[in-house]
């Protein structure tokens, strides 16, 4: 595991189009079949990584308390599975179903759907308002699996709490920090 920070996409980016499987029910999922018209938010997540682990299940939490508000969530995976077969679809579905996950849980094989959003680490957050437009990127919160920080979602429901009352998202933001994305060989992140 290499200690990786987001990229801090630049505000204002419109979200890339995808089109990939959810591992949970087989279907597939374009970002059209996901989008909201508050705010869309756009995780790369895994099942291995122990900043994913710590925040779990308030991420499940969080996640159904704004989607009962009208926001979007969806999930993706893109680490090399068979590097890191943790990270594999089956293994990713019991981590849905183990959490309880109510959005989406992509499987992004070819990795080009995290390139396309400069995706560096897990987990990586990305809002995107009713436009598509990138208003938040970075972390969930302050709470790190190794500090003594309790999980609660902070920084993310600060920035839907904005969109939902149609205010500005504020655009000092922290980068999110996690396990780096599990490239294949011969696939260069950016």
């Amino acid at each position: 595991m290499v200690h990786t920070f987001s990229t801090m996409l630049e505000l204002g980016t419109r979200a890339p189009d995808f089109k990939l499987p959810d591992v949970i029910s087989g279907k597939e999922f374009a970002l059209s079949n996901v989008k909201s018209d508050i705010a869309t938010v756009v995780m790369f997540l895994s099942n291995h990584c122990p900043y994913v682990k710590h925040i779990n299940s308030q991420l499940a939490k969080v996640s159904d308390k704004y989607i009962s508000k009208g926001i979007s969530f969806v999930g993706i995976s893109a680490n090399d599975a068979d590097a890191f077969p943790d990270d594999a679809p089956e293994k990713l579905k019991k981590q849905a179903e183990r959490f309880g996950f109510a959005f989406p849980y992509l499987f992004d094989e070819t990795q080009q759907v995290a390139k396309a959003y400069k995706a560096a680490c897990t987990p990586d957050f990305f809002v995107f308002d009713k436009d598509l437009k990138l208003v938040y990127r970075g972390q969930f919160d302050s709470s790190r699996h190794k500090n003594d920080i309790p999980v609660s979602g902070k920084d993310l429901s600060e920035a839907l709490d904005a969109l939902i009352f149609d205010k500005a998202v504020n655009e000092e933001q922290q980068p999110s920090s996690g396990c780096n994305i599990k490239w294949k060989k011969g696939i260069s992140p950016f």
